[in-house]
């Protein structure tokens, strides 16, 4: 957000963010409520048939929004350590190397973090990590409030306004930067089958997690404003040194592969751990491959650009179940039609003044998403590739040679549909590290049963790939 150069923008931006993401958050309570499917996007796509969208959405975010994540994360972790420590290098591309080294054994330590002892390890590591950015937090907030009550330090509040930039791109670069930073309230989309009164349950989480949230970055942002100066802020890469979560997003790409929609070898197991040990490897290989693609701010702007394309979708369905009275959950929760209208409008305006103004940044986005497309019509497709024999017979035999060297190389079993009850307590005991979007019972079955993808077991006829 330090794209706004002037504290009084950047405050303004912060409280729009915070609005833009209570809106948000209840407009997706309604959608969990209505449509009770674990899956978020996913399900509420496909409960209105739009089954290519839906895909190519579930292959962005195995593709580039989870990866990336990923990638965010350990590289913000490495930013913030060697600013922490005030390391210096003599040469700029030491500085690069030594933070890319950090970036890496972060996500590897992850990794065999969640090859082995999930809930022994990672539960114990989240618990340790989520102490240490709330002690850093508090820390940050109680300094800046102790410098504004008992020093009276106001001079960095005067004139907040001055020469601020308003340029539309800089604008949405600095709401993606600060939405980015809220994500995570659609987390109980992702799991609303194993969610108890959902009803009752997920407007309390939103309301309480969401205005507890709100609170704790709009004092860190005045704390900031207070002690810092302008061109403190502009120059510093990591504002605050906080530990930095990293959060692998494995579960995903497993369940996708689990459930046909990607390569079955991805879905390969341990059983002795649990850990979809395959999926957290490709995971891997693609958060360090994202590691390269850009700085922080760009990772961002590709990810905030795919995750704001897909609830424009999203919106659209919402509407479409609205305007066409299509039946929901007695149950369901409603918010007044302005506002899902209005958070079309706003993802419409973001996602279209990305294209307009940072089109590099938009690109990287609509070509995934347009693979997603692809993947759609060429593999899954019913009248494409799978009605030829041959293209099912030389799939299934280099699915089934690849499987077999994951099964070796990670000590598993390929995992295809099997007992969804067993499924999703697995999910449970193996969450990885932080609030990750990780529901095995992400896809609606009846919905993949239309276009062939619920079934995977049945190799000769049914692999997709």
């Amino acid at each position: 957000m330090v794209n706004h150069n002037k504290m009084g923008l950047l405050g303004a931006i912060s409280y729009i963010i915070a609005i833009i993401s209570m809106v948000g958050a209840l407009i997706y309570v309604e959608l969990g409520t209505s449509i009770q499917k674990s899956g978020a996007e996913f399900a509420y796509l496909c409960y209105v048939k739009w089954y290519p969208i839906a895909v190519a959405f579930m292959f962005v975010g195995c593709i580039l929004t989870h990866p990336a994540t990923t990638a965010i994360q350990s590289e913000t972790f490495a930013e913030y350590i060697i600013q922490g420590l005030k390391i210096q290098f003599a040469e700029p591309y030491q500085n690069y190397l030594a933070k890319k080294l950090i970036a890496f054994s972060l996500i590897w330590l992850l990794m065999f973090l969640n090859f082995f002892s999930v809930k022994t390890f990672v539960q114990c590591f989240q618990i340790l990590a989520t102490i240490a950015k709330m002690v850093a937090m508090a820390i940050v907030i109680g300094t800046g409030f102790y410098f504004l009550i008992f020093k009276a330090e106001t001079g960095n509040l005067q004139n907040m306004f001055h020469n601020s930039t308003w340029k539309p791109g800089k604008l949405v670069t600095a709401l993606f930067a600060g939405l980015y930073s809220y994500d995570g309230w659609d987390i109980l989309n992702y799991g609303a089958e194993e969610v108890e009164n959902l009803r009752r349950t997920m407007p309390l989480a939103i309301v309480i997690g969401m205005t507890m949230i709100a609170i704790f970055y709009l004092a860190i942002n005045l704390s900031y404003f207070v002690v810092l100066t302008v061109a403190q802020i502009e120059t510093s890469d990591a504002v605050a040194v906080s530990f930095a979560q990293a959060k692998l997003a494995s579960r995903y790409l497993h369940a996708a592969a689990r459930h046909g929609n990607l390569p079955s070898f991805i879905s390969c197991t341990n059983k002795f751990h649990d850990s979809p040990r395959a999926a957290l490897f490709v995971q891997i290989i693609l958060a360090m491959g994202f590691s390269f693609a850009g700085n922080l701010d760009q990772l961002i702007s590709y990810v905030s650009f795919a995750a704001w394309s897909q609830r424009a979708f999203t919106m659209l369905a919402l509407l479409y179940i609205r305007f066409w009275h299509l039946p929901v959950h007695p149950n369901a929760m409603r918010t007044p039609i302005i506002l899902p209208i209005l958070f079309f409008i706003i993802c419409v305006g973001l996602v279209g003044v990305t294209i307009g103004q940072n089109f590099s940044e938009a690109a990287v986005g609509i070509f995934i998403i347009i693979s997603g497309f692809l993947v759609f019509f060429m593999f899954m497709w019913d009248r494409a590739l799978p009605s030829h024999e041959w293209y099912r017979r030389n799939a299934s035999v280099a699915n089934e040679k690849i499987a077999i060297v994951f099964q070796i190389l990670f000590n598993g079993m390929i995992d295809l549909g099997g007992d969804e009850e067993e499924s999703d307590e697995n999910v449970q005991s193996s969450s990885v590290i932080a609030n990750e979007k990780i529901s095995i019972g992400i896809y609606d079955n009846v919905a993949m049963d239309r276009f062939g993808l619920a079934s995977a077991v049945d190799v000769d006829s049914k692999k997709k790939f």
